[in-house]
């Protein structure tokens, strides 16, 4: 009797334990017109909060090497400092999505971005690993080895030193052209996801309207299929100055919670962003 009532608590338990989202949950939020919403996370702590509060994604990014590290840019960063940060983000995470970023100089060739992608997932435990730019051929590497690969195009901080500021990318005709072109030959290359950073709404908008899979914004106009902001500063907490894309959601909230969960309701209700937050 004793063994029974154990076992049926086990179920029990197992059943009312939220799952994991997948890549697939995603694309089916794409396809009914759910927005979805994501934030970075660094460690267990907030990795709990924010998914309680109902993120749908967490990305454990790069731009810990600013927020947590002091950093200038997101160059200095390790794919030892991103899988230690990954880890301690899983194991506090019970339903949020976990995409896990492949730092500068990471994934040069498609060979060492497949040992670099084993480490995130294997030790990290990310569902996904993002890179930027147009990598077509370490894209569909690495899909063929079985990694879900998040695509990145636009603002690519990791380029900063070719950049040479942060500014809006793909206003010309000739950029915003090349932009819509990457972004599909990623997609046919088997990316499952982009970020979109600081384009103008408009280049954001055709691009999600014509990729099957889910298009996340950053800076890019509500019109796309979800949004990821840093952090620390929608919280209003960063060393570094909160960029025009972001949203102080402290302002007004009693706590963090509130301040988190404020920001997954606006990007579920479309009301973030909102025009000021756009190019």
């Amino acid at each position: 009797m004793v063994l029974s009532c154990l076992i049926d608590m086990t179920y029990l338990n197992h059943e009312l334990t939220p799952s994991l989202l997948t890549i697939n949950d995603l694309v089916a939020m794409k396809q009914v017109g759910e927005k979805i919403s994501c934030l970075t996370a660094y460690d267990a702590s907030f990795s709990a909060l924010i998914d309680a509060a109902g993120i749908d994604v967490m990305l454990v990014g790069d731009s810990l090497g600013m927020v947590m590290q002091g950093h200038d840019t997101t160059l200095p960063v390790t794919i030892n400092d991103m899988i230690y940060h990954s880890r301690c983000v899983t194991q506090a995470r019970k339903r949020a999505f976990l995409i896990a970023d492949l730092p500068f100089m990471t994934y040069t060739t498609p060979i060492v971005a497949a040992e670099n992608a084993a480490q995130l997932m294997q030790v990290g435990g990310a569902q996904m690993v993002k890179l930027e730019g147009p990598h077509f051929e370490v894209v569909r590497f690495l899909v063929n080895l079985g990694v879900p690969v998040c695509a990145h195009l636009g603002l690519l901080p990791q380029s900063i030193n070719q950049l040479g500021r942060y500014k809006v990318q793909g206003k010309a005709p000739g950029e915003s052209a090349k932009i819509k072109s990457d972004a599909l030959k990623l997609q046919e290359a088997g990316a499952s996801l982009l970020v979109l950073e600081c384009i103008p709404t408009e280049l954001a908008q055709e691009i999600t309207a014509e990729l099957s899979i889910p298009v996340i914004g950053i800076g890019a106009g509500v019109e796309c299929d979800g949004q990821v902001l840093v952090l620390y500063d929608m919280l209003d907490i960063g060393v570094c100055k909160r960029p025009r894309f972001s949203k102080n959601f402290m302002k007004g909230a009693d706590s963090i919670f509130d301040a988190v969960f404020a920001y997954h309701q606006a990007v579920k209700a479309q009301q973030f962003p909102s025009i000021e937050h756009t190019f």
